[in-house]
Formats: structure tokens, sequence, C-alpha cells
């Protein structure tokens, strides 16, 4: 078995003789059986555990703070339920993840809105569910705020500017935010303008500024500058610095632990921000992808210059290498770790649609459980329909019991909004 491979599954992954890979306490080939595949696996205590881990060494670090989930990595209602119940906020960028963190038990004053292009269906709904803070993109944000609090019960919206730091991060070109000419914040010579502007008005309080540099990054100085990015424009009440902190996706990937990241953040933030200021980090990726596991079912092997596994999901449930070219590792559930080295692809019309290239498997056969581990960030996320693929169910697995907190979407769901007439075959 190669000895790295239970370190990129859940914490409390074992290896069973006669069970093979659990999580939870619960066997993957046992959840692949009742709730077919492809599927969703998470192990329930090792995120709350991993929440716990932030909460506490940000803490540690600077009292005066706020743990604030991405909740764009895991939009699930069930893990918006488990936020809530760690007391920690939630970060939403869309009028469905409003409407689900609400759902899961959130409270509205533990929610900070973003997204660049906010609709004014968006900004009500947010001032009228009392949103805690909403982030301020770009000025029409301000003009939309100001429209919505004139038909609203609420009084006032505390609010912070989103301000574009000029840092670039080593990652994907398609998840770096804080790049000069990104389309998120405002540039640094704008702000101030914003500042003023939300200052004299009567409907919106300035609680502090905001900035992000992207996701994946496996570095800590980006965040660092930043950090220094936002000392020139004043003192604020609260500093918002986001998050970004890489995952550990493959045996090469080596991201700083969270309490190192924590530690570059509040040390920068002491030597730069007024020490009475709250700081609020928005750990997403980081924090939720480890916790996760996809299951698929070898479906063909074919044999020749390469060996090619293809199985019966691929980037319906899994967009990031084809967006991004991000790597996975996997094993077989019965047979863990080591073997012959193989290529696993998807069952879409797309050459592109591949898992992972040149991952080892054991004797690879039909109808074998390959587990992807670190999957718990923006697979469910992004999940689709591509050639009629039926979303995927999510199952949280916790002292040796599996439930499913989403189901497998049915052909009724997939036709549920398609109104054209229909013929019964």
């Amino acid at each position: 078995m190669n000895p790295d491979i239970l370190e990129l599954f859940p914490e409390g992954t074992t290896v069973e003789a006669d069970r093979g890979l659990t999580v939870g306490g619960v066997a993957l080939s046992e959840v692949a059986d009742r709730f077919s595949t492809p599927a969703y696996v998470v192990d329930e205590a090792g995120l709350r555990a991993r929440i716990r881990r932030y909460r506490q060494a940000l803490s540690a670090q600077w009292p005066n703070s706020r743990l604030v989930f991405a909740s764009k990595s895991f939009p699930c209602v069930a893990a918006y339920r488990l936020m809530a119940q760690a007391g920690v906020g939630v970060d939403v960028a869309g009028l469905g993840e409003l409407a689900a963190a609400l759902r899961g038990g959130v409270e509205g004053r533990n929610l900070v809105l973003h997204g660049n292009a906010k609709t004014g269906a968006e900004i009500e709904r947010a001032v009228a569910a009392g949103v805690g803070l909403v982030v301020v993109d770009n000025f029409d944000d301000i003009d939309r705020l100001e429209r919505a609090l004139e038909h609203s019960v609420a009084t006032r919206q505390d609010v912070l500017v989103r301000v574009l730091p000029e840092v670039r991060a080593d990652t994907y070109e398609a998840v770096a935010t804080g790049q000069k000419g990104s389309k998120f914040g405002l540039p640094l010579d704008q702000v101030p303008r914003a500042i003023e502007r939300i200052r004299a008005s009567a409907k919106l309080r300035l609680a502090g500024v905001h900035t992000h540099v992207g996701s994946q990054i496996l570095d800590v100085e980006p965040f660092a500058a930043a950090v220094r990015a936002l000392a020139g424009l004043g003192e604020f009440e609260t500093y918002n610095l986001g998050g970004g902190l890489g995952a550990r996706y493959t045996y090469t990937d080596h991201p700083p632990e969270p309490e190192e990241w924590i530690a570059v953040i509040t040390d920068t933030a002491r030597r730069y921000l007024p020490g009475s200021a709250r700081l609020m980090i928005e750990p997403g990726r980081s924090l939720v992808a480890r916790s996760g596991v996809t299951l698929y079912r070898v479906v063909s092997v074919k044999r020749g210059d390469r060996v090619t596994v293809a199985v019966d999901g691929g980037m319906a449930d899994n967009m990031e290498v084809a967006l991004y070219g991000q790597r996975f590792e996997a094993t077989l559930v019965d047979r863990v770790g080591g073997g012959e080295r193989v290529d696993i692809v998807g069952r879409h019309c797309e050459s592109g649609d591949r898992i992972s290239s040149g991952v080892t498997l054991r004797a690879p056969r039909v109808g074998d459980v390959v587990a992807i581990p670190v999957t718990g960030a923006y697979c469910h996320t992004m999940a689709n329909n591509y050639n009629g693929a039926l979303k995927a169910p999510v199952v949280f697995c916790a002292d040796g019991e599996a439930r499913e907190v989403v189901r497998r979407e049915t052909l009724t769901d997939f036709f549920a909004r398609d109104t054209s007439e229909w013929i019964d075959a």
C-alpha cells in the first residue's frame, strides 16, 4: 500500500481486513451498495473537528475574531446546519446559497453576502433576512442597497467594502481574485470614494473592509501582502481577510497548516492594523475538502498503450479537472493503495472528462468501487446534468452510521422544470 494514500482521506479513515476502506466507521463499499454511485461521502466527525481546529487557532491568535465558512465550496443544507450548530458564520454569494443557509438554521445576523454582480432580488432578500454584513463590490451595490432599504423595515445595513489588493497569488488563473484587473472588488484608488459615499449614506453603515486573493493557495506570503494593502486605507472596526488556503489534493501538495496560515495573517495584522479591530477569515476549500470522498463504480477497463478505467461519473460530478486541471489521487475501496498505473476517465462526451491520469489501482475490473479523496469542496457545488446525468447524493457518515442528506436526483426531478408537452413512452 502506498503509505501516503490514507493521508489524503478524511482523518477518521481506516482500512479493515474484511470491510476495506471505511469513513466514519462505515465501509465505503457498503455506501456504494446502499446509495449507488456516483456518491459524495462526508466524514461528519472529521468536518466538525476541522471547524473546531480553525476556531481555536483563530481565537487563540486574535480573540476579537470571527470564523466564517465560505459556503460556495459546499452549499449543502446539512453543512449549513452543522456550521450553525458550531457557531460559525457563513458567507453566501447567491440567492440559493442565502436560502439554503437560512433553511439550515443560520441566523441572518451571522451571514455575509458576497458577489461581484448582486441582483436587486438578492439584495432585497438579504436585507429582509437581516444579513449581518453585505460586502460592497462596486458602486452599483451601494445604489441597490439604498433602494432596497427604502422599502424595508430595516433602517440601516452594515457593509464592508471589498478591496482589490493587487496581489497575484500562485494558483490557477480561474481562481485567482486579488490581482490587478480582477473582476472582484474596487481598485485601491477607488476605495476612498466608496468609503466616503457609504459614510454619507443615511441607510448604510461602514463596518470595515474586505479582501481576498484567491483559492487553492499553497504559500502564506500573498495573505500577508493583502493585509499590508489594507493598511493605508484608514482604521476600521472590522477587517475581513477572506480565505483561500489550499488543500492537499496530491502526494506532492504541501499547503500550510491552518495554524500557520492564521498565525501569518494575525502577525501581519498586529503590525499593520489596529489592535482593537475585529478580524474575520473565510475558509472554504481548506475547511471541507479533505472531509469529502467521491465513490464511483468501474464500468469499463481498456488495455492498450495505456490502461483506461472508465467509471460511472465524471465531469458532471467533478468539474475541477476540466476547469482547472486539478489533480486527484484514487484507490479501490477493497484493494487499497498501490497497483498498476492507469488513467481514470469519466463517462461524458468530452476528451477532457478525466478524473485522474497516472494513478495506481490494484488490478481494476468492472464493478470495482473507486474512491477519490479530497472532493468535499466544489464537487457537489458544481454538479451538473451533462449527458443527462442525474446528480449524485450526499451521504454523511459518523459513528458507524450513514445518512443521506441530499438524495440522488431522479428523472422526475430532471424534468420538473420542463413545461413542454410530453408523450408517455
